[in-house]
């Protein structure tokens, strides 16, 4: 049995989380058809094809779409970005938050919402949609400065608890404003891995 199972809908992710679970057993399955699919919204076929995913694999499902985040929760997957979203609500706010895709923003809020309960986050939103065809286009170093760059503008503008980077494609921006700012900024694929191993290990 795998330690984790994986939906990606970028092939990108791949290595990502193999660096970051190097000794791990990982089933990695990427759906960019999924991400594609959702942009319209989540119809009743794409769901159940998640949702036959989900209950196919072996031990604990992570959904790394924010996009199909809710479906995927649905079905039984851990979202990549509800660890993170926690950690976000323990930090406090206000959060500024940065995405990419429209399709992220809803969810990703809820989210956040959820995890901060009765408590107001303050919430400032940060679309940076323009940056999208550089990750698409592969150049992820170029995406991740060009993230990096915006969210240092809003940072040097406003006081904020946290930086919540909401899609697991924009982790590369963290460890450039780490260098940049003292205002803790979260990335999902590093959280969520942490947590679920450490689960998984609890467990076993």
């Amino acid at each position: 049995m795998p330690d984790l199972t994986l939906l990606h809908t970028a092939e990108v992710h791949v290595e990502t989380f193999r660096a970051l679970a190097p000794e791990a057993d990982l089933d990695q399955q990427v759906r960019a058809d999924w991400l594609e699919r959702a942009q319209g919204g989540i119809d009743a076929g794409l769901r159940a094809e998640i949702a036959a995913a989900v209950a196919a694999a072996d031990g604990p499902v992570l959904c790394t779409c924010t996009t199909l985040g809710p479906a995927a929760e649905d079905a039984g997957a851990i979202r990549i970005d509800w660890p993170m979203m926690q950690e976000a609500s323990r930090t406090g706010g206000p959060v500024l938050m940065a995405y990419c895709l429209e399709s992220t923003a809803e969810p990703s809020e809820a989210l956040l919402r959820r995890a901060f309960g009765a408590r107001d986050p303050e919430l400032t939103c940060l679309e940076l949609g323009q940056h999208w065809p550089l990750f698409e286009a592969g150049e992820g170093a170029g995406f991740a400065a060009a993230i990096a760059e915006d969210v240092a503008e809003a940072l040097a503008a406003m006081d904020f608890g946290c930086v919540v980077l909401a899609q697991a494609s924009m982790a590369g921006a963290a460890e450039l404003l780490r260098e940049q700012t003292r205002v803790p900024v979260l990335a999902s694929p590093e959280i969520a891995v942490r947590a679920l191993l450490a689960e998984h290990k609890a467990g076993a």
